[in-house]
């Protein structure tokens, strides 16, 4: 098991996402027509049919409201999936990580305590992608800097998931 934990978008911040995203945009739920958009407020894949919604989300925004950094000019928002209603949330406890596909590339991006980006490195999943992330979270949280990490998909430099320091 990893001393590392997935993060789903917090479920106060998905009920403002559901109403206005980060972006200032009314939330407009419609049907997955296929399996696979990425849910990050329960971090696995939507099935078809499901009530989802597209909005826009500013990951490293949120933690700086709650932790009083100010991440000036790195506070970014992009596209993420979730729920149209409240969902369970992630199932607990998973051996995986969400979204891992061995060959998947994924930036794993690291911020400081005031929300500055301090390295990153860019990572194809291996055939066993658990034991890649395990390895970039080990290396990330060596420097004392890192207060948490961001994991984004290259393709669309979606945010995927946040890691903080054990």
């Amino acid at each position: 098991m990893s001393l590392y934990v997935a993060r789903a978008i917090p479920s106060p911040v998905l009920a403002e996402l559901r109403v206005t995203d980060d972006a200032g945009r009314a939330c407009v739920p419609f049907l997955a027509t296929e399996d696979g958009g990425p849910l990050r407020c329960c971090l696995r894949p939507a099935v078809a049919g499901e009530r989802i919604a597209l909005v826009s989300y500013a990951p490293l925004r949120r933690w700086a409201a709650e932790s009083g950094a100010e991440p000036g000019a790195y506070d970014e928002q992009g596209p993420v999936f979730i729920h149209a209603e409240e969902c369970e949330g992630p199932a607990r406890p998973s051996e995986a990580y969400p979204f891992e596909r061995a060959g998947a590339l994924r930036t794993v991006r690291r911020y400081d305590a005031a929300g500055r980006i301090v390295g990153g490195r860019l990572l194809e999943l291996p055939e066993t992608p658990r034991e890649g992330l395990d390895r970039a979270f080990e290396e990330a949280f060596a420097d004392p800097a890192v207060a948490l990490v961001h994991v984004r998909a290259v393709e669309y430099g979606c945010f995927q998931f946040e890691v903080r320091r054990p």
